[in-house]
């Protein structure tokens, strides 16, 4: 009995020592300087985003696609030295100071990247600091063994932007780059005029590149089938490369990024028999880089 009582008095010996010893650093903004910002410049990408003095920055983030997810980011201004786990709650302001902070699960430390959190928990982060709620991630620090560390979002002037960043969202457009990068449509028989569904995508391509002033260079290849003669199919594919180079000029993307040629009746993917295989042939393909 009295061994088991002096192992247990050495335990809690340890226990107050270590306490003593350590200590819990905390960076969060305060009332009077917490700001959230949303950039909104065009329907490609939307970010809120939350300055996290003397530690980094908080980014929320969604980019053009069907689905529009979240990401976030833990901007940090000194990164991981190794890989562990940062634990999320929620914690309640200081005005419901009585009620228990809430486990929202942990976020992946790797060795020099910041954190990042997908779709499911950004929301809820989100959800939460729409309550008046704080999502602090705690740590243990990777430069000083004593320490923990605590990053609190302050929800303070939070909901105004946040209304002003589900607007942004909204308005993204429902598809990405890798959804237009290539592209292949078709032609109407004998004509320079797309089918109804190929102009559609050609719209939605240029709906695209009307927002993003980063598109390196566009190459534009036209196709034919084997009806009308050589001279004639392979004339007709260049009139039909050369009308959407004309199109996307008139979007906005410089004249010489954008690259033709017309091949003809060259490199048939289907058989000319059938009215489908001649369809599948009279085709223009769309290959869209970035830098």
């Amino acid at each position: 009995m009295s061994l088991h009582f002096n192992i247990l008095a050495t335990v809690i010996t340890c226990v107050f020592a270590t306490s003593a010893h350590s200590a819990m650093r905390q960076y969060s903004a305060s009332v009077d300087n917490s700001k959230w910002m949303v950039d909104r410049t065009t329907r490609l990408s939307c970010t809120l985003s939350h300055d996290v003095p003397y530690y980094g920055e908080a980014i929320f983030s969604a980019t053009a696609s069907k689905n529009k997810d979240l990401t976030f980011n833990l901007d940090m201004v000194i990164r991981p030295e190794d890989y562990d786990f940062a634990g999320l709650e929620s914690v309640p302001p200081s005005w419901r100071a009585g009620l228990p902070a809430r486990s929202m699960g942990e976020m992946a430390l790797l060795k020099k990247f910041d954190g990042e959190l997908s779709n499911p928990v950004a929301w809820e982060m989100l959800t939460e600091l729409e309550k008046g709620y704080q999502p602090t991630f705690y740590y243990q620090d990777w430069n000083n063994k004593h320490d923990q560390i605590a990053v609190s979002l302050s929800s303070v002037n939070f909901k105004k932007s946040y209304w002003d960043f589900l607007q942004c969202r909204d308005n993204l457009l429902p598809y990405s780059f890798e959804d237009i990068a290539f592209v292949v449509m078709n032609y109407r028989k004998n004509s320079s005029d797309l089918t109804k569904s190929s102009r559609k995508r050609l719209d939605m391509i240029g709906e695209y590149l009307n927002n993003d002033p980063d598109i390196d260079s566009i190459y534009i290849s036209a196709y034919s089938d084997s009806y009308g003669g050589k001279n004639v199919n392979l004339n007709l594919s260049k009139k039909r490369a050369m009308a959407i180079k004309e199109y996307m000029a008139s979007k906005g993307v410089p004249a010489e990024k954008i690259m033709t040629d017309g091949f003809g009746e060259k490199r048939h993917v289907a058989i000319n028999t059938t009215p489908i295989g001649r369809e599948a042939n009279r085709r223009v393909i769309i290959q869209i880089s970035k830098p």
